[in-house]
């Protein structure tokens, strides 16, 4: 079962990375798309700037589950060294609800703001719903529960790593 969830896990994990690789790819090109068309063309094209700020939102939110995932969740690091095998454990339990506490927070709050936006539009992209730009903190905390519960059952401390 444990082997399961972290496969699916794994899974889930990689497809939040490839979408937010794609976001800061997408970014990108309009960035370009934005000043070829300013201070070349002299025509600009507003809609990209509000396609850039939603598209890295979306970035943010895919990209989280991967930090969690990688151990890089709010710890007392000294305390961790200092601990012995069972209170690491007990520590990383702490750390595990803290994060999904929080993490749902954010989805409910997340949710909330999204149903709310669904009347509201872009500026610049008058055709198109809030929704969809508030959406990328519910889905996005939601592949981040999955890394939450991953790293506590099979544990990584890739920050920690880096950090010595």
């Amino acid at each position: 079962m444990k082997q399961a969830f972290l496969r699916f896990e794994r899974f889930t994990t990689a497809v939040s990375m490839y979408a937010a690789c794609a976001m800061l790819a997408l970014a990108s090109a309009l960035g370009v798309f934005q000043i070829i068309m300013r201070f070349i063309l002299e025509a600009p094209a507003e809609w990209t700037e509000v396609l850039i700020r939603f598209s890295l939102i979306w970035m943010v939110f895919l990209a989280i589950p991967m930090a969690f995932r990688q151990g890089a969740m709010v710890s007392v690091d000294v305390l961790h060294r200092m601990a012995n095998a069972r209170w690491r454990r007990v520590l990383d339990a702490l750390v595990m609800i803290a994060s999904l506490l929080l993490i749902g927070l954010i989805i409910v709050i997340g949710w909330d703001y999204a149903l709310r936006g669904r009347v509201q539009t872009m500026i610049g992209l008058e055709s198109h719903s809030m929704f969809w730009a508030y959406l990328a903190m519910p889905v996005g905390s939601g592949f981040a529960v999955l890394g939450i519960i991953a790293n506590f059952l099979d544990p990584r401390r890739l920050e920690l790593e880096v950090a010595q």
